[in-house]
């Protein structure tokens, strides 16, 4: 049986055993719904405050700031959609957003706010003092990415932050690249936050929005009122719990992960620049320790990325959320590579479970591949 090397962990993870654990007793044991005011609704919303509870220790909020949803997408609309129905004006943001921002912020563009898209060059990330020349009197809020899901570029939160925080603008971060890759707490100065569960070894269909107490934003779904009036639905508590539980991990066990996914990298990166030579890193700026972006020039990325499954690796062509796109990446182009460069380019993404054994073995499965596919067009 071929052995199978995943390499995809920005697109998804596997669940870590441990979480699905946590979850199974709230399938088959705690079945009651947390609004219901019997013994088993009891049951059920200890269980739901107890994760919320776990989960605002970690990031360093309070519990009544943490909203659950059905995943990094609906968190994100609920926090820019809600922003914009309070406050209707100037939007700050970049061209290189995932697209559950990006595409949020056009529709927004349609119902007559202005947004002002910054660009990025090579580094993958906007600068502090471009975020400050954009602010007008009527800026609204910002809008940007903690890391950036195909280049693992990070963004300086921090200084925007106090930014934000100084001129009196809300500022919403996209920390789903992010959570799970090291260790994080919310700035201060950040005003709303979006995260994703299946991104950090949890279950997929549980997200979480982060809204400071001192703001106030109408619902993006109508209903029960549940999560505090801001989401409405009956809650996924087995979600909810293994989210939790993925974090209570990530306390534990990331510190120690985080060196040993940057040192997994670094080899990665090293050995396959030195033994190919040609090899482009895209994103020049400080990256999170798990994502490489490589741009092989002179070869298809879509035809490389069939040939590394059917060797047994996987990796993505760009973000999983727009990978179905014909084109190369949005991020990738508007960071100015050239066409052909961002067709060339491949994203792997490695987890706190990657093994030494499996990034050694995709090394030298990826250099054979390549210079193959190079021998083959030199002879054509």
């Amino acid at each position: 049986m071929k052995t199978r090397i995943y390499l995809d962990n920005n697109a998804t993870t596997f669940v870590d055993p441990r979480v699905l654990e946590a979850m199974i007793p709230v399938f088959s044991t705690f079945g009651g719904n947390p609004s219901s005011i019997h013994h088993f609704g009891q049951e059920a919303r200890n269980l739901l405050q107890n994760s919320r509870t776990t989960i605002a220790r970690y990031l360093q909020v309070k519990p009544n700031e943490l909203f659950f949803t059905s995943g990094g997408t609906e968190a994100i609309n609920m926090i820019l959609q809600g922003f914009f129905a309070m406050r209707k004006g100037h939007i700050i943001s970049s061209t290189i957003e995932h697209s559950a921002v990006y595409h949020t912020l056009q529709f927004l563009e349609k119902q007559g706010c202005r947004v002002t898209f910054l660009p990025v060059g090579l580094t993958g990330a906007v600068t502090l003092s471009q975020v400050e020349e954009s602010i007008t009197p009527d800026t609204c809020f910002i809008a940007l990415s903690a890391a950036n899901s195909e280049t693992g570029v990070k963004t300086d939160i921090e200084g925007i932050a106090n930014l934000a925080k100084a001129k009196g603008i809300p500022f919403f971060v996209d920390g789903v690249a992010l959570l799970g890759k090291e260790p994080f707490h919310v700035p201060d100065g950040v005003s709303a936050m979006a995260f994703s569960g299946h991104k950090l070894h949890a279950p997929k269909g549980i997200g979480l929005a982060f809204l400071r107490s001192t703001l106030s934003i109408p619902p993006l779904l109508l209903g029960g009122g549940q999560e505090y009036g801001k989401r409405s639905g009956t809650e996924n508590l087995p979600g909810i719990v293994g989210l939790a539980k993925a974090i209570e991990l990530l306390e534990i066990e990331l510190p120690k992960a985080t060196e040993e996914m940057q040192s997994l990298k670094a080899y990665f990166e090293t050995t396959l620049v030195n033994q190919l030579g040609n090899v482009v890193i895209n994103g020049s700026g400080p990256r999170v320790c798990n994502t490489s972006n490589l741009s092989f020039p002179g070869l298809d990325g879509e035809s490389l990325l069939i040939h590394l499954d059917l060797a047994g690796i996987a990796a993505s062509h760009g973000s999983a959320c727009s990978s179905g796109a014909l084109e190369p990446s949005r991020v990738l182009r508007n960071m100015g590579l050239e066409k052909s460069l961002a067709q060339s380019a491949i994203r792997f993404s490695l987890s706190r479970f990657t093994t030494k054994s499996e990034v050694e073995m995709a090394v030298s499965l990826l250099v054979n591949i390549v210079s193959r596919m190079k021998r083959a067009l030199a002879n054509n």
